[in-house]
């Protein structure tokens, strides 16, 4: 009943202490999971010591950075909150496939620096966020327009300035980001002309967009834009992408583009100078300005009969501004092909779940392991918990009892001395119980848990047996008496040596077995990860390794049940050795006074003689 009040007591004080500790800031309580997102900027990701500023970053999901199974089958309850974990950043989903668990978002990210690392927070899992379209705050003021073509609407503009395109060209599923938009020469997307749309002279100017084509066309127009006598075209002529300006043309210094190759191309005008730039890179150049041009622009080609471009086309995005050349990088490295260098730009943290009294246990790479563990690896760890419980309930239970023997024999002991020379106390019953009046109600009961003292009492008793008066007051303790007394105190230290170790086999159990038994349940979990490998066709080691993580779980459960009852057991039994010492030691000087005391004792008998024991 004391060992489980005090098990109780322990588990209450770590529930306690586990629901006041810290947790990190949590937006909004009614999102259950968030994930950190890490812009690296640095030399540890990918280093740009270039300005950048606000740019809107490409978050890609997969079933190996994000959990579908937790968000809602849209995606719309996907909020983004910047690094203090209060400011709210706009965003708006292009792609969200909860079937093949694919997914393009895009997030406003203010004011990033260079050689930095920039944290945001991605929250999900709120069945009841309503669907929210930030995608007319997702860019800045100076963007124009931005077109994802992500195959819903190939001619929708993303940048809230509503200037969507007429039909032209055809989805392409296969596309750089989500979907794209396909041109084969002919009929090219016609871009209306708006106020928001709008170049004046001299002004500035980034269009960029990712390119990717099937062979080599001379003087294919990508686009362009024609205003009474002033013309601006980007193109590729023969795998040479150009700019040109009422009818001049840059000069390239780069190589032909490589063919079905997805490259990302911008133009800069700024002053009197507009550059043709390649995943980043300066490729060409114009000595001219921008013209002032307030009419229709053309995707794919023009409308005075040109050769139209063949070939794929996404993310188109125009400004009335000059990007930065760390813009332009951070652009390239986070939308471009290159899974690697995409990877240490923009990284993707575990799943953090809602902050409560178990937050502890799920939070970082714990909580994915333990989110990969299996039905058998729950049922092997679970055997485990209830071997641990148990090895720790005779640990703790064991323990105090030694501790009670402890106190209770140094008691007894320090009474016994009083006394040991002075047996008479023993032959009333009311004097050996309380030393002949040595020690007080308060003391007895303490002395009382004593184990020696359990065996000076059936001592005591066996001596009040066997003690025969004679008609003058003697006594007499025959040789063969003495020894029935040292078998009955023999039988009572073996007794007190089984409640001694009573329970300590649980402890070798849960050494011997508990590594045996995780040992099982990993085996179990690798054969069942490689099996799912097998079924599927394909290696995945995103895949792969949360499974042989989890399934590491189970033999790391059972050392961690082995290694704390191998040191308890070894403690307890030394403790355990050191109280059987001290009871056989009490026997043996015991059975010695008896022997000595009653030896020297003498009284008349009835014919006046005195008797002796015979102690031999």
């Amino acid at each position: 009943m004391k060992f489980s009040r005090t098990l109780i007591c322990l588990l209450l004080g770590m529930a306690g202490l586990l629901s006041i500790t810290p947790a990190q800031a949590w937006w909004n309580k009614d999102w259950t999971y968030r994930k950190k997102i890490t812009i690296d900027t640095d030399t540890t990701g990918v280093a740009i010591t270039d300005p950048i500023g606000t740019a809107t970053v490409l978050v890609r999901l997969h079933d190996g950075n994000f959990g579908f199974d937790g968000a809602k089958p849209d995606g719309s309850d996907i909020r983004f909150v910047a690094e203090d974990d209060k400011t709210l950043l706009p965003s708006h989903i292009e792609k969200f496939d909860s079937l093949v668990n694919q997914a393009f978002v895009w997030v406003k990210v203010p004011d990033l620096k260079p050689g930095t690392k920039t944290v945001v927070y991605l929250y999900t899992g709120n069945a009841k966020a309503p669907v929210v379209d930030d995608s007319k705050d997702a860019y800045d003021p100076d963007t124009q327009l931005v077109y994802h073509f992500d195959g819903s609407s190939l001619t929708h503009d993303s940048s809230g300035n509503g200037n969507d395109a007429k039909t032209g060209g055809t989805a392409d599923p296969a596309s750089a980001i989500g979907g794209g938009v396909r041109f084969s020469g002919g009929t090219p997307m016609t871009i209306p002309a708006s106020p928001s749309f709008a170049w004046t002279a001299g002004g500035s100017l980034t269009w960029s967009a990712w390119i990717n084509f099937p062979a080599n066309q001379p003087g294919a127009v990508l686009f362009s834009r024609q205003d009474g006598g002033s013309t601006f075209e980007i193109g590729v002529d023969n795998g040479i992408p150009y700019v040109a300006v009422n009818n001049q043309r840059s000069t390239a210094t780069g190589a032909a583009l490589a063919v079905n190759s997805w490259k990302h191309l911008t133009v800069i005008a700024s002053g009197a100078q507009i550059s043709v730039l390649v995943d980043g890179a300066p490729y060409a150049a114009l000595a001219a300005s921008l013209p002032t041009l307030n009419s229709a622009a053309y995707l794919g080609g023009d409308n005075a009969g040109g050769t139209g471009f063949n070939g794929g086309v996404d993310e188109l995005e125009i400004s009335k501004v000059a990007r930065p050349a760390g813009f332009l990088k951070l652009t390239t490295v986070n939308q471009g092909p290159d899974a690697d260098s995409a990877g240490k730009l923009l990284t993707l943290g575990p799943n953090e779940e809602a902050s409560n009294w178990m937050s502890w246990f799920t939070l970082g790479y714990f909580g994915v392991i333990l989110n990969s563990v299996t039905t058998d690896g729950w049922v092997v760890i679970g055997v485990l918990i209830i071997m641990a419980i148990l090895s720790w309930r005779v640990n703790i239970s064991k323990l105090q009892y030694l501790n009670v023997q402890r106190d209770a024999n140094a008691a007894f002991l320090e009474v016994w001395q009083q006394v040991g020379t002075d047996l008479t106390v023993l032959e009333d019953a009311d004097n050996f119980k309380t030393f002949g009046g040595r020690i007080t109600e308060e003391d007895q009961e303490l002395i009382h848990e004593s184990a020696l003292y359990r065996i000076y009492h059936i001592g005591a008793e066996e001596i009040r047996k066997r003690l025969v008066a004679s008609q003058g007051g003697g006594t007499l303790i025959t040789a063969q008496s003495i020894e029935a007394i040292r078998a009955s105190l023999a039988g009572a230290f073996e007794l007190e040596c089984e409640e001694l170790d009573s329970g300590l086999v649980v402890m070798k159990v849960a050494i011997a077995g508990g590594p045996f038994i995780g040992l099982l349940g990993t085996v179990i979990g690798v054969m069942i990860t490689f099996a799912a490998i097998a079924v599927a066709g394909d290696v995945n080691v995103n895949a792969i390794a949360p499974g042989i993580s989890a399934a590491m779980v189970a033999t790391a459960a059972g050392l961690l049940v082995a290694i704390p009852a191998m040191f308890g057991y070894n403690y307890l039994v030394s403790r355990i050795k050191q109280t059987k010492t001290k009871l056989r030691v009490f026997i043996d000087e015991f059975i010695t006074k008896l022997a000595e005391f009653h030896h020297h004792r003498s009284s008349p008998n009835p014919r006046g003689e005195a008797t002796y024991v015979d102690a031999r």
